[in-house]
């Protein structure tokens, strides 16, 4: 009976442990993150080939690379970057429809009134003119009244 279970419960782990090794390669395509664009990709590997430019430069100045080298690669990531940064650029210009929104919200921001509040805070004592709404002087010490102008 023990030894049956003990098979069960192999098989069922060698069936766990084999599975992920046997179905297809392109299985999981097309399933990308939710944080995963195009813009995100992009902003990604230009990092990436900034790091390598930094450390280009480190391995360079401790004398692991000659200079030649050291200029081809130095070349070929500047363009990489180049490319990079436009690609970036490209992906990052608005729709017709962007556009519009980012109209929209521009004019409904214009069109909201807040009533401004004129509010001075001068200590009748010393006379300071304190920048923010408070009870004391931070000048003296002595009690604010505040006076609001309309």
């Amino acid at each position: 009976m023990s030894l049956g279970v003990a098979l069960f419960i192999t098989a069922g782990m060698v069936v766990l442990v084999a599975a992920p090794l046997l179905t297809a390669e392109g299985a999981g395509e097309g399933s990308l993150p939710v944080d995963v664009t195009p813009l995100a990709d992009l902003r990604r590997r230009r990092l990436v080939v900034y790091e390598n430019i930094q450390d280009l430069e480190f391995e360079f100045k401790a004398g692991k690379i000659a200079s030649q080298d050291y200029q081809a690669l130095k070349e070929e990531y500047r363009m990489e970057a180049a490319r990079l940064m436009a690609d970036s650029q490209a992906a990052e210009t608005l729709t017709p429809e962007e556009v519009l929104l980012e109209r929209e919200v521009a004019a409904r921001r214009a069109r909201r009134k807040t009533p401004p509040v004129v509010e001075e805070y001068v200590c009748a004592e010393c006379g300071f003119e304190n920048p923010v709404p408070v009870k004391f002087c931070g000048e003296c010490g002595a009690k604010i009244t505040p006076r609001t102008e309309k």
